[in-house]
């Protein structure tokens, strides 16, 4: 753990973000993003890699496995639960040195030139949510994790 880490400080709890934890194994962590008490598009999920490392380079082979895993799942959560049509997957790693991938959902009669993991926020469509809002989908998306295994 780094004491400076924002997602450190996250798993040990010394932040609070939205929502409530999707999923969690001794590898992965899997939460909404948050925007500071503004709204957040929801569909917005954050897997994080609980270890700090600060690219997918780093990761050892228990970790890739858990992490390309539960991106799938999650993925196939997102098209299945709440009917995206695409799943953007992001790994940028410029603000936060800690590996986390962006997994957006992309939804039904988005605007073609608002495609793209962060362009879909300016869609006149995008879904939008206070923190209720993130907490009902975390749930939904947890519950299909819940009762659709991966085989």
């Amino acid at each position: 753990m780094e004491e400076n880490c924002f997602i450190c400080k996250k798993h040990n709890g010394t932040i609070q973000t939205s929502g409530v934890t999707i999923y969690e194994d001794d590898y992965v962590y899997v939460g909404h993003i948050d925007h500071n008490g503004k709204p957040n598009y929801l569909g917005h999920l954050m897997i994080d890699l609980k270890r700090h490392v600060p690219t997918l380079a780093e990761m050892n082979p228990e970790e890739a496995k858990a992490f390309g895993v539960i991106m799938a799942r999650l993925s196939r959560a997102l098209k299945e639960s709440e009917k995206a049509e695409h799943v953007y997957a992001l790994v940028s790693g410029n603000s936060v040195p800690h590996l986390h991938m962006h997994l957006v959902a992309r939804y039904p009669n988005t605007p073609e030139q608002y495609w793209g993991p962060f362009a879909v926020y300016d869609s006149p469509n995008a879904r939008m949510g206070g923190n209720n809002e993130v907490i009902d989908l975390c749930n939904r998306i947890r519950d299909y994790l819940e009762t659709n295994p991966y085989e």
